[in-house]
């Protein structure tokens, strides 16, 4: 795939999921820009894709103020000269537990993270898309969002409006030469599993989710960055709408 000459945002980009995104895009030949609530993580980020020989820069960016989200795009604008490509990537989860134990305060935090950086990428970078007649978002929701378990409801739902809201802006917004599409990993070895397991992160824990995967095992970082960076190729060009499962085969 090559993404020579263009340029991505990655929100979450300092660890994770976001930080193998970044590195693909980067080897692609895109510019990236690292957006991340740690400052020092993004910055590590960006060091890094440059050594590596890349275009690359860092920006402080909480995906749901409005304020944070515009600054980024015009950040990117003018420190990297363009924007083609936006990953929503940056997301939260409440720790997996009966939905009834939730909190309002963790309900409220997973939805204005979650949903919200949706919102406010399509207020942000869209209207820069439509003015060049061109550009690619690629969420990145869960398997959960198609299929939910015990556990994780309330989390569940937010990534399956995202999933929602992913073909409604790409049946919206595809006339104006805009593609967007999501990716939907299944549990994967990031900081945040064992909220997701609702458990200590051991071998044997990780058993009992191990055998809901028919390839036998968890997504890897580098599974979601090969499909989002597919995603934001032009081979993927007459894709939009696509919410593809990185789950091992877990959603059939």
């Amino acid at each position: 795939m090559n993404l020579k000459d263009k340029v991505a945002i990655v929100t979450g980009g300092a660890s994770g999921f976001g930080a193998a995104i970044a590195r693909r895009l980067s080897q692609a030949g895109a510019a990236v820009m690292v957006a991340d609530l740690n400052a020092e993580g993004g910055q590590r980020m960006a060091a890094e894709l440059t050594a590596a020989g890349a275009r690359a820069q860092s920006v402080v960016c909480d995906v749901a103020s409005q304020a944070d989200y515009q600054r980024m795009v015009e950040t990117t604008l003018s420190q990297l000269g363009g924007l083609d490509i936006v990953v929503n990537n940056a997301g939260t989860t409440h720790r997996n537990k009966p939905a009834l134990q939730v909190t309002e305060e963790e309900f409220d935090r997973v939805y204005r993270v979650n949903l919200k950086s949706i919102y406010w990428s399509a207020q942000c970078a869209i209207p820069h898309f439509i003015a060049q007649g061109k550009g690619v978002i690629v969420n990145v929701a869960s398997t959960t969002g198609v299929r939910p378990g015990p556990g994780l409801t309330w989390y569940s739902g937010s990534k399956a409006a995202m999933i929602n809201l992913t073909k409604g802006l790409a049946l919206e917004f595809a006339r104006s030469g805009i593609r967007i599409n999501a990716v939907n990993p299944m549990i994967g070895e990031t900081p945040m599993m064992a909220d997701f397991m609702g458990m200590e992160d051991t071998p044997a824990n990780r058993e009992k989710f191990l055998a809901r995967i028919p390839l036998g095992r968890f997504t890897q970082p580098a599974d979601v960055a090969a499909a989002v960076s597919f995603l934001a190729s032009e081979d993927a060009s007459f894709l939009t709408g696509v919410c593809l499962d990185v789950d091992g085969g877990r959603n059939i």
